[in-house]
């Protein structure tokens, strides 16, 4: 028996299905119990649209997570791309920043939807950790950091976005921190 092969996404239908990841992402993001009616109206959508996308509140809010992942670490290679390694690891930095307050306001859906299915354990584990490695490497290679770093130093390092408010002034708290641990990285970094 042949098994069919599902036709990619119309670009009406994946439009419909990214607008509704960004309204759900800041309306999630605002208040776990935001009503799903209320995330289709602002996404412009009907109803239809929205249940056909996602069927229930758990498989939005863990779309939403690894929809999250993704872009976070799909921006490390466009950031090599288009800058200097170590202009591109200071806006990754921030860009991680960002995502760790969604995620913390995320967090009362995410474990909402955690209780219903086993939770989204380790979904971004892997993506952003192969970023965190491209990003330090492309700087070895550079010589714009110190050498022998690993993506678990960087994190460790980093740990204290995750103790920030995400209702406060987590933005001039993130760039300090960032720019101190981006201090630390340059020094006796060969190319310093």
């Amino acid at each position: 028996m042949q098994q069919r092969k599902t036709p990619p996404a119309r670009s009406d239908a994946q439009r419909n299905r990214e607008r509704i990841l960004e309204v759900a992402l800041a309306e999630l993001t605002q208040s776990a119990d935001t009503p799903l009616s209320a995330i289709a109206k602002k996404a412009g959508v009907g109803q239809g649209t929205f249940y056909r996308n996602f069927p229930n509140r758990e498989a939005l809010v863990l779309e939403v997570y690894r929809h999250e992942v993704q872009q976070v670490s799909a921006s490390a290679s466009h950031l090599l791309e288009t800058r200097a390694p170590d202009q591109a690891l200071r806006a990754w930095m921030d860009r991680l920043a960002q995502y760790a307050m969604a995620k913390a306001g995320l967090a009362d859906a995410l474990r909402k939807a955690a209780a219903a299915h086993g939770g989204p354990a380790g979904l971004g584990h892997g993506p952003v950790t192969a970023a965190v490695a491209l990003l330090l490497q492309a700087n070895e290679e550079a010589g714009t950091i110190r050498p022998g770093m690993t993506p678990d130093d960087f994190v460790l390092a980093i740990s204290g976005l995750w103790h920030l408010d995400p209702h406060g002034d987590w933005q001039s708290r993130a760039e300090r921190l960032l720019d101190l641990v981006m201090d630390g990285l340059r020094a006796g970094a060969p190319g310093a």
